[in-house]
C-alpha cells in the first residue's frame, strides 16, 4: 500500500513512523512516500494517482500553499482516504471554505496575515506539548473509529486554529465538527459523505513516541480496502 505524505520532509515529523507501526499491527505492507507541496502545483492528479491514501502532515507553512490546496481538492473530489493533522487539518478547512462553502478569500494568518478573510488565526495561547480531552459526536465516523465517546489526545506545538465565527458557513455545506474539547472548541472535523476525510487539530502521530498504534492512523490504512469491498 502506497501512502502519500503531503508536505516537506523534516526528521521530526512522525507520520511515517506512525504509519509503519499501524501497518505492522494490521499485517499490511506500507510504503509511505513524501510528496513536496511544490510538486502538486501542476499535474496534481498525475502526482497523486498512485497512492491509496493521503496524509497532509503538520510543520507548516508549506513550501507551496497552492500545491497543498490543490492536493486536498483532488483527494476530496476523487474520494481518496485523507487525513490532515494540525497544519494539514487547517489547510483542509481552507480548501473546503474556498471551494465548497463560497468563502473564496479564506486564508491562513501564518502565511498571509493581512488577508481579507482569515479562517485560520493565531491562538491566544499556543498549544505546546499538552494533552486535551475530545468529546466525540455520536454517530460520527471518528466515534466509530475510536469506539468511545471521549478520548485524550496530544499536541506538539500549535500556534494557529480556526476562526469560530465561520463554522456555520462550513457546517451549512455538511462539514461535521466530530470532536470538541470541554470548552466546545472544535478539535476534529470530517465529511460524512466521503469515505474517509478527517482532520485533527492535534497530532495523532505523536503516539509513535510511545510505540502505540493510533486508531485514526490504523483506520486510514484500512479505508482503501474498505472502499474496494464496497
Amino acid at each position: 500500500m502506497r501512502i502519500g505524505l503531503i508536505g516537506e520532509y523534516k526528521p521530526g515529523v512522525l507520520a511515517h513512523q506512525a504509519l509503519t507501526l499501524a501497518a505492522h499491527d494490521l499485517g499490511y505492507t506500507c510504503e509511505p512516500e513524501w510528496v513536496p507541496t511544490s510538486q502538486l502545483e501542476d499535474d496534481t492528479a498525475q502526482q497523486l494517482a498512485s497512492y491509496q491514501a493521503l496524509w497532509f502532515v503538520p510543520n507548516t507553512p508549506y513550501a507551496s500553499m497552492a500545491g497543498a490546496l490543490k492536493g486536498i481538492t483532488w483527494a476530496r473530489e476523487q474520494r481518496i482516504p485523507t487525513l490532515g493533522t494540525c497544519g494539514g487539518c487547517q489547510h483542509m478547512l481552507i480548501e473546503f471554505a474556498r471551494n465548497v462553502a463560497g468563502l473564496h478569500n479564506a486564508d491562513h494568518a501564518e502565511e498571509h496575515p493581512d488577508a481579507e478573510l482569515l479562517l485560520i488565526t493565531p491562538l491566544v495561547c499556543s498549544n505546546t506539548n499538552i494533552v486535551t480531552t475530545c468529546l466525540l459526536a455520536s454517530g460520527s465516523r471518528v466515534a466509530t473509529i475510536y469506539g468511545a465517546p471521549e478520548v485524550t489526545e496530544e499536541y506538539g506545538t500549535c500556534n494557529y486554529g480556526p476562526n469560530a465565527q465561520f463554522w456555520p458557513n462550513l457546517q451549512q455545506y455538511d462539514m461535521l465538527i466530530s470532536g470538541k474539547d470541554p470548552e466546545g472548541e472544535a478539535r476534529i472535523i470530517e465529511l460524512p459523505e466521503h469515505p474517509f476525510f478527517i482532520g485533527t487539530l492535534f497530532q495523532p502521530e505523536r503516539s509513535a513516541f510511545q510505540q502505540r498504534v493510533h486508531p485514526l492512523i490504523r483506520a486510514l490504512l484500512q479505508a482503501p480496502l474498505s472502499e474496494t469491498k464496497e
